[in-house]
């Protein structure tokens, strides 16, 4: 067999490859990261359609460059050897270019100006709607005509918005970055599930240090849940191993255990050579954790905070990155006891719970009237109706399904009666148990974690984000998507939150001058702490700066992501 030495030919062939790679790497760049801002519509879509028609040329000279390396190797131009020689060097110089066919990667400009269009569209049509409902019913028209021109006018508006939303749903599929997304929230998630594996199973739990959560905070499921999660955080950031106390649970006095994974195979116990409360000394092997309301001193890794070794990349797939983070803890938190996943199993085959389907919340009893206000079940219908109109322009659907999770019973046979036309699936008797008088039993908690689950695996949930249980069921949705999952929920009242979190600052990027008492005056960089967004193309919230309080139009400012240094756990891949 003949041996080869690079002659002037092959080392040409590497020479085009490395320069058309460089090419390729220098375009991806300019055009994403070149997007102005100012110009959030016609210009940018008209910009990134044109990267694409490049990208698609690129693709075809790649693959004319591939045929005639193929045409090449198989006439005999290079033994075994050689071919590997070749084939190691292209591999190592794309690589070294960051570049590969499969796996081209967005720039953070670009994915945060797809998101952000998407967000524009919503706070536009939010505000146009309320503006028109406001005219119709401040004036009172009477006129047949009138009411009809705008209900008219309504509808077109909606159509509007659904197509430039289906338009930007279409952009991402098509801009050649749908497999690097799908592959980067895959390794992402693996990177953090084996990162909690290791902090819960250390070699030596004797001598391990350990922090201690007691699940005995005296609050619902959704809440406790949260609890357990700010204590999982708070280990990851102190490289402690959490020991979960749960024996005497108010759901369960078994304890967790009993109903889903233990947190740990190799450490379950607290014990310690030296203990103390928060925040103890580096040296104290033990510490018991308060609930996070009673946290003092607070560290910088407490909610909204992630970790600043994975915001480059989370910030770069997710819209909202602290939720994706919590559900990675609910993610491994939630493994469940084989005697669990056969209850959850066997609910979804009785109820007939199959996609397309929209997952429900609707809380009526121990919270409306204090700390949430009442919204009728025609409120949440408006919404499921918008997410299947939205979803038949893109694809036919064979029945509108509806999963109803509610601690009133009612609100199911009301939704049946009412909505003929849909298919309604819940279970009455679980909302029978949901109930404060019988919240705290076995088939009651059954219910919970049932309504939970399906809620997260619900393509789209409509509910109001007061309530825990609806939160969990969201932050657990992000991580059952390869995908930016952030859009897939309507609130009718609060954004998202987490209780006992830090501030949640929004920064802002247009000025704003109030045009009457009610609103407030932002200049460009004003941080914005959030309180709250109307759904009528304002939010509510104080000014930094000026300590002023008030409305601003909500597209005005973007979420500022909360960075903290955590450990970075190099061992761990």
């Amino acid at each position: 067999m003949r041996t080869i030495n690079l002659s002037s030919r092959m080392q040409l062939f590497i020479v085009v490859i490395i320069l058309w790679g460089a090419t390729v790497l220098l375009s991806l760049t300019n055009l994403n990261s070149g997007s102005n801002t100012k110009h959030l519509m016609e210009n940018d879509l008209k910009r990134l359609n044109r990267a694409i028609s490049y990208v698609n040329a690129l693709e075809s000279n790649n693959n004319h460059i591939e045929n005639l390396l193929r045409e090449h190797i198989e006439d005999g131009l290079f033994d075994e050897n050689g071919k590997q020689e070749l084939a190691g060097k292209i591999e190592e110089k794309l690589k070294s270019l960051n570049w590969s066919k499969s796996n081209r990667i967005p720039s953070i400009k670009y994915q945060n100006l797809l998101r952000r269009i998407f967000s524009n569209v919503l706070e536009m049509y939010n505000f146009m709607s309320a503006e028109i409902n406001s005219i119709k019913n401040r004036d009172k028209l009477n006129s047949p005509d009138a009411i009809s021109s705008i209900d008219e006018a309504m509808k077109l508006l909606k159509e509007h918005k659904g197509s430039l939303l289906m338009d930007i749903d279409e952009l991402q599929e098509v801009d050649g970055h749908s497999m690097w997304r799908k592959d980067e929230f895959r390794n992402l998630s693996n990177l953090v599930q084996h990162r909690l594996q290791y902090l819960q199973n250390p070699k030596d739990c004797a001598n391990a240090r350990k922090i201690v959560c007691r699940l005995n905070k005296g609050c619902g499921y959704g809440c406790q849940l949260h609890h357990v999660v700010y204590c999982f955080i708070m280990a990851y950031a102190t490289e402690r191993t959490l020991i979960l106390k749960s024996k005497g649970w108010r759901y369960h006095k078994a304890g967790w255990e009993d109903i889903f994974m233990p947190i740990s195979e190799t450490c379950l116990d607290a014990d310690g050579k030296t203990h103390a409360n928060w925040p103890g000394k580096p040296s104290t092997q033990v510490i018991t954790l308060p609930i996070i309301d009673s946290l003092h001193p607070r560290p910088e890794h407490l909610p909204l905070a992630i970790p600043a070794d994975l915001a480059p990349r989370l910030t770069r797939i997710h819209g909202d990155p602290f939720v994706w983070w919590v559900g990675q803890f609910l993610k491994y938190l939630l493994r469940p006891q084989p005697s669990t996943q056969i209850m959850l199993d066997k609910g979804i085959k009785n109820l007939g719970f199959r996609n397309p389907i929209v997952g429900v919340h609707i809380r009526r009893t121990d919270k409306v009237g204090t700390e949430a206000a009442f919204h009728n079940l025609k409120e949440y219908m408006a919404a499921v109706d918008e997410y299947y109109d939205q979803l038949e322009m893109r694809q036919p659907v064979d029945k509108r399904r509806v999963y109803i999770a509610s601690d009133d019973y009612k609100v199911i046979d009301e939704a049946k009666s009412s909505y003929p036309h849909y298919e309604i699936i819940g279970d009455p008797n679980v909302a029978r148990m949901a109930a404060v008088s019988s919240r705290y039993t076995d088939f009651s908690l059954n219910g919970i974690i049932m309504d939970t689950h399906l809620l997260s695996l619900s393509d789209y949930l409509v509910c109001t984000f007061s309530s825990q249980v609806c939160r969990v069921a969201y932050e657990i949705m992000q991580t059952l998507h390869l995908e930016d999952a952030t859009q897939r929920f309507k609130s009718l009242d609060d954004i998202y939150y987490y209780g006992g979190q830090n501030a949640h600052n929004r920064r802002a990027v247009i000025p704003h001058s109030p045009r009457n008492s009610r609103e407030i005056t932002i200049q460009k960089n004003d941080l914005i702490s959030i309180a709250g967004n109307h759904w009528n193309g304002f939010s509510k919230g104080k000014n930094t700066r000026t300590n002023q309080m008030g409305l601003f139009p909500s597209f005005k400012v973007v979420d500022k992501v909360e960075v903290a240094e955590f450990p970075t756990y190099k061992t761990v891949t």
